[in-house]
């Protein structure tokens, strides 16, 4: 199961990742968080971290979804964290693809940038499209259709993060859990306690945040469980 980052929404950015030959054979679920992609906008949705979570547990449950891999990408994997420890049924494995682990992210035009905005400032101020402005050319073709409240109170939900910290709950899980870091990106903040707690981390060469566009094979090759001996290592670089 794939979900999406902040802003954007699952199938313009991980179909091509499950349509790899790497992939072959395996069942693909894209998840649309509410608010963003092709989901419904439900004006009374909170839209925290946890609602999305019990939100993405409904859609298991609807699905008859026990013990899936879950993949997230930066928001997507504050998501799946917070499901897996709320659901441990439902979740077999976790692949965080940059994933939000703290709360009170850099600062930048993302989430941290979304939430300097009131909420009617940002949906009739003049934020909302200030943002659009400010993002790059693939991040503003799916943030442009997303519901201009649900941007607002998912950032300002992932901004305030979870009690406990994401990477608390992380650091507890005994399922298999993988961190991919873009090599372009610089490291993840506390790499030596994620490997102590069995978090495998993995650089992915070549690649920035949206590592399924900078290196999809990398990424596929990660999902499929078919990365070269040694990548797994803490360190290593995943490169194709």
């Amino acid at each position: 199961m794939y979900l999406h980052g902040l802003g954007a929404a699952s199938g313009p950015y991980f179909a091509h990742i499950a349509a790899h030959p790497a992939l072959a054979g395996r069942r693909s679920l894209f998840v649309d968080l509410p608010g963003f992609g092709i989901s419904d906008r439900p004006a009374d949705f909170g839209y925290s971290l946890e609602e999305h979570a019990d939100a993405v547990a409904a859609v298991l449950d609807a699905a008859g979804v026990h013990g899936a891999e879950v993949v997230g990408h930066s928001m997507g994997g504050a998501v799946a964290i917070v499901l897996a420890h709320r659901r441990p049924d439902l979740v077999s494995r976790l692949v965080l693809a940059e994933a939000n682990l703290d709360p009170n992210p850099p600062a930048g035009p993302g989430s941290s940038g979304v939430a300097t905005y009131t909420e009617r400032e940002f949906v009739h101020g003049g934020g909302f499209a200030a943002t659009l402005q400010r993002v790059g050319p693939t991040w503003r073709a799916t943030m442009r259709l997303a519901d201009p409240v649900a941007l607002h109170r998912s950032a300002t939900g992932l901004v305030r993060g979870s009690e406990p910290t994401m990477r608390t709950m992380l650091l507890a899980m005994d399922i298999p859990r993988t961190f991919l870091v873009g090599e372009l990106s610089g490291d993840v903040d506390g790499r030596a306690e994620l490997v102590a707690a069995g978090v495998a981390v993995e650089t992915v060469a070549g690649a920035g945040h949206n590592i399924m566009f900078d290196n999809p094979d990398a990424l596929a090759d990660v999902l499929a469980g078919a990365v070269r001996a040694g990548a797994v290592r803490d360190g290593s670089a995943v490169a194709r």
